[in-house]
């Protein structure tokens, strides 16, 4: 499986919020020149992290945008399923999909596949925004760069 870069860029975007969360809005311009992802490309991934209500917009002069939740409360999973759908290896395991193929109930390897995607999901799932933002802060008190 490989994510877009919906998924990359979207993620990198989120955690910019993360870091800056608490000090008001942030501007698009500035998360996609900290990014190094084009405004033109972040507004239409935040377009899609607005509908499912992740991130909020602020108009005006000081305006931008906002986590809608406390970055603990927002996962790398629910992120990348905005942008990229759902989850899987293999198109025979996407979860709410009927059966791909006529093989599937016979099919050995979709098991393997099935196991995949839930240890993808549960990864996901289980890593935060602030979790991130933690780490980043670990890997500076070391002096390390860490980028995403």
């Amino acid at each position: 499986m490989k994510l877009s870069t919906r998924g990359h860029y979207g993620l990198k975007a989120m955690y910019d919020l993360a870091l800056h969360y608490g000090e008001g809005p942030v501007p698009i311009s500035e998360i996609a020149q900290r990014q190094m992802i084009s405004e033109p490309y972040l507004e239409q991934l935040f377009s899609a992290l607005r509908k499912a209500g992740l991130i909020k917009s602020v108009r005006g002069a000081q305006g931008g945008y906002l986590l809608n939740r406390l970055p603990e409360e927002i996962t790398v999973g629910e992120i990348v399923r905005v942008l990229e759908g759902p989850i899987a290896p293999v198109e025979c395991v996407l979860e709410n999909v009927k059966e791909a193929c006529d093989q599937a109930d016979a099919c050995i390897s979709r098991i393997v596949w099935s196991k995949v995607r839930d240890a993808l999901n549960e990864v996901m799932d289980s890593i935060t925004l602030r979790d991130m933002v933690e780490e980043a802060n670990r890997n500076q008190s070391q002096n390390l760069m860490y980028y995403i």
